[in-house]
């Protein structure tokens, strides 16, 4: 089997040679298409190759009209809006994604980007602490577990509340449960985001729901652009110069918000992932993955079911 490792933003050199090196044990052959600039060289790569590992390159109706010897398509990472789903499954083509491998990269990154809010992004003044203060996790999957475990290192009282997991689940982590996300917001000093970009989730943190925060509450953002109602959230930050919102997903109201002095920090690009650890370990998961798929079917983390 041909296997195309299609990365516009490639995965580091040592990921590269450990997933190679996993793809031949499974006895298949690696294809890289690595820094590409135009589609067409993605669809002129797929169009023979039986599986596919990317990272956030956007693989849609096109991309599998052209693969028509593909089977599965892995993304090197949690996330899969990437991906079209409805296109993939019309073509029988099996998605994944790797969950929790990047999951300690992204909760690190969210107390980097806390402590350098709340120390007044460094400009020299006085700032104040985390311990004591109260953390809320608007979900509680693998990052958000990591969140909480850091959290707990630097005193903060840990909060979360995820439709998805049961409350006693949260409380047997030694995490505290609230009923709604109106309740979270209401509660914490500092909310962080960690749900997946859905038709429910999009937009919906919005003014009304940020304006439940405390004052002096902080909103950070590791998770996906599109789960701001930006128009709103400007619209807040305006009114309320107490609160601030940081970022590693730089908002298309990009300037809007560096306008608020004090109040807005984005990363260049997104950070989450971007450690040494969690592109090997994504990189590796993906390719067992599909070794395991191609060796005796294995589906366990197909998301198009």
């Amino acid at each position: 089997m041909k296997i195309l490792i299609a990365t516009e933003k490639p995965f580091a050199p040592a990921a590269v040679e450990c997933m190679r090196s996993e793809i031949q044990k499974g006895g298949h052959e690696i294809v890289l298409l690595e820094k590409y600039t135009d589609k067409s060289e993605l669809l002129s790569a797929v169009a023979a190759v039986d599986a596919l590992i990317v990272r956030s390159d956007k693989i849609d109706a096109e991309v599998f009209d052209a693969a028509k010897q593909l089977k599965i398509v892995v993304r090197a990472g949690a996330g899969y809006d990437n991906i079209d789903l409805e296109a993939a499954t019309k073509h029988g083509v099996v998605v994944e994604n790797t969950p929790g491998q990047n999951a300690n990269a992204v909760a690190e990154l969210v107390f980097g980007l806390l402590v350098f809010a709340v120390r007044n992004f460094y400009n020299g003044k006085s700032g104040t602490e985390l311990q004591g203060k109260n953390i809320g996790l608007l979900a509680f999957g693998n990052v958000g577990k990591n969140v909480a475990r850091i959290a707990k290192g630097f005193g903060l009282e840990v909060y979360a509340y995820d439709a998805f997991c049961p409350a006693d689940v949260i409380e047997q982590a030694g995490v505290h449960a609230v009923a709604n996300q109106d309740e979270l917001f209401a509660t914490c000093d500092i909310v962080s985001l960690h749900i997946p970009a859905t038709p429910e989730t999009r937009q919906s943190i919005n003014y009304e729901l940020v304006n439940k925060m405390r004052k002096g509450g902080i909103l950070i953002n590791t998770a996906r652009k599109e789960i701001i109602d930006e128009a709103g959230l400007l619209k807040l930050l305006t009114e309320r110069s107490d609160i601030k919102y940081i970022t590693d997903i730089k908002p298309d109201a990009d300037k809007a918000f560096a306008a608020l002095e004090g109040q807005y920090f984005s990363t260049p690009k997104k950070m989450g992932a971007q450690t040494a650890e969690a592109n090997l370990n994504a990189g590796v998961a993906a390719t067992r993955q599909i070794n395991a798929f191609f060796a005796d079917g294995c589906k366990k983390f197909q998301v198009n079911k």
